[in-house]
């Protein structure tokens, strides 16, 4: 079980803070991304970003959507014109999309690309959020419809005239005319009990949030369990940030240096925000804190200190090199093969990751089959079927 490499594409904003600057400073995007150590998500600079991540070895790179966000769709498909094997795992939420036209657009996607599209399913755990794309249903009515949008989704890519009756879409010979060739995988995620049976009916990967292996290993057995009912198979994966450095001592200064920009209004403003969500997963990310700078370090490398002001993924591997590569092999021995990581700045720390920890992986064994040697000597993922 070889590990699966990703990067992240900052479309809302890149810089040297962990300042969510978008969503807790006033609604002026231009001047947030004037202050200072914040880098605007243009598609030059996005490009450096995908270009790093596919000579240092990432097989795919992570696409949010969002208010706040550039459109996933569009920015990735115009940065592989920029690139060569790099994947792209675009994130989208079904409720603001048909079902029909989600499964063609795939579909061109992979032609357009040769088959570099994988699918991030992100059902949504903010009403108001959702609310701002036209969408009024509540948590778990979201997951329900995801059920239905992901089976409409699948019997589509099937080239042939599909029937759908359910309570939130009827499709009538529903089809893609030329199917997506590879079919892209499907990556889901969700902690509520709502969220579990859909990923073990329709996901590929289950991808969770980083948490600390206990509860992880609680993850993947209960979603593992529930695929299995199914009659299915599931991989897993996990979200995370990561400051890899030399020696320890300089990736912890390196953490406390980003919370350095992190005063008590900003923080208390963050955690009011997060805290409204009714997404299971932001929840347990804000319970690993509980709000406070305190022992950050929840599990050890694992540091929480993200999610004090930034939604979603909250905690980050922190250390050295092969410290960093200790916890990935820890993770790895409980069931999860691909890895989700991203850094601030995200151009650094593709490189800080790449050139560090990626060797040491290799060195190890775990990413046997699939390296190379790119140029300087550093290991490159050659990305396999999918």
């Amino acid at each position: 079980m070889s590990l699966h490499l990703h990067w992240f594409l900052p479309t809302g904003g890149d810089g040297r803070t962990l300042v969510d600057r978008h969503a807790y400073a006033p609604n002026n995007v231009d001047a947030a991304l004037r202050l200072r150590g914040v880098r605007a998500p243009d598609i030059e600079y996005l490009a450096q970003i995908a270009k790093a991540a596919e000579q240092l070895g990432f097989e795919a790179v992570l696409t949010p959507t969002g208010t706040w966000c550039e459109d996933a769709w569009l920015t990735t498909v115009a940065l592989a014109q920029h690139t060569e094997r790099l994947k792209f795992l675009v994130a989208f939420r079904p409720g603001v999309i048909s079902p029909t036209l989600a499964a063609q657009m795939a579909a061109t996607y992979q032609r357009v690309t040769r088959g570099r599209l994988l699918l991030n399913v992100v059902t949504g755990g903010d009403s108001s959020e959702q609310r701002r794309f036209g969408d009024h249903l509540d948590h778990d009515q979201r997951y329900a419809r995801t059920d239905e949008f992901l089976s409409v989704v699948r019997g589509v890519w099937r080239g042939q005239p599909f029937d759908f009756d359910g309570a939130h879409y009827r499709v009538e010979g529903g089809l893609t005319a030329l199917p997506p060739d590879p079919v892209p995988r499907i990556f889901f995620g969700g902690s509520s009990p709502a969220a579990g049976p859909v990923a073990a009916r329709h996901a590929d990967v289950y991808l969770t949030w980083g948490e600390p292996p206990a509860q992880v290993k609680e993850k993947i057995d209960r979603i593992r369990a529930l695929a299995e009912e199914q009659g299915r198979t599931v991989r897993f994966g996990i979200r995370l940030h990561t400051i890899s450095r030399d020696s320890s001592a300089e990736a912890w200064a390196t953490a406390n240096r980003l919370l350095d920009d992190l005063d008590a209004d900003t923080i208390a403003a963050a955690q009011s925000a997060l805290g409204r969500s009714e997404s299971v997963g932001q929840q347990r990310m804000l319970a690993l804190h509980g709000g406070s700078r305190d022992e950050l370090e929840i599990s050890p490398n694992l540091w929480a200190g993200v999610g004090l002001v930034r939604g979603g993924a909250g905690t980050a591997l922190v250390g050295s090199h092969a410290e960093v590569a200790d916890r990935i092999e820890e993770y790895h021995a409980l069931g999860i093969e691909h890895f989700v990581l991203s850094g601030y700045p995200h151009l650094e720390e593709a490189y800080w990751f790449g050139e560090g920890v990626i060797p040491d992986l290799a060195a190890r064994g775990l990413l046997s089959g699939t390296s190379t040697t790119a140029g300087g000597g550093a290991p490159l993922l050659v990305a396999s079927g999918r």
